[in-house]
């Protein structure tokens, strides 16, 4: 069983063990080596809205090959800086927030609703935030070679 807390505004979890005393750690620390606890909105900036997925350094929990998980925050306007060729991967993408589009070679998608999503295969594709929007990004596997590289 656990309790969440709020500590300075950072969310703090508290585990509780059979035998033992509660333990409160603040989010975002790994535990054990088998127990990872974050916050989304505070871990996501550090690897452009990653948290899961082969780009994570080695040993640490987050760190697969099966699978990409992205929280994405997106301001109005923002767009996907190129499209994405040979895609070989599936993905699904989950509206959390605001209005979202996504965009194949011969359709578009619009996400508008809390919890609207699209799933796709091997399709090329690009996105736009019509509106100041939050997605939720699983993609599998997770292999290399997609990433649009950062400005400057």
């Amino acid at each position: 069983m656990s309790a969440a807390l709020a500590v300075g505004g950072r969310p703090v979890a508290t585990v509780v063990r059979p035998g033992r005393p509660a333990t409160s750690l603040l989010a975002s620390l790994p535990m054990a080596g088998r127990i990872y606890v974050g916050s989304a909105p505070d871990d996501a900036p550090a690897n452009r809205g990653w948290l899961l997925g082969h780009f994570m350094p080695p040993g640490d929990l987050r760190c697969s090959d099966d699978v990409e998980i992205k929280w994405g925050v997106h301001r109005r306007g923002d767009r996907r800086a190129e499209w994405v060729s040979g895609e070989t991967r599936t993905a699904l993408i989950v509206l959390v927030s605001g209005r979202f589009r996504v965009d194949f070679p011969e359709r578009s998608v619009v996400l508008g609703r809390r919890g609207d999503y699209v799933v796709f295969h091997r399709l090329d594709h690009s996105w736009y935030a019509e509106e100041e929007s939050v997605i939720l990004g699983v993609r599998w596997p997770s292999i290399s070679g997609y990433a649009v590289p950062d400005a400057g």
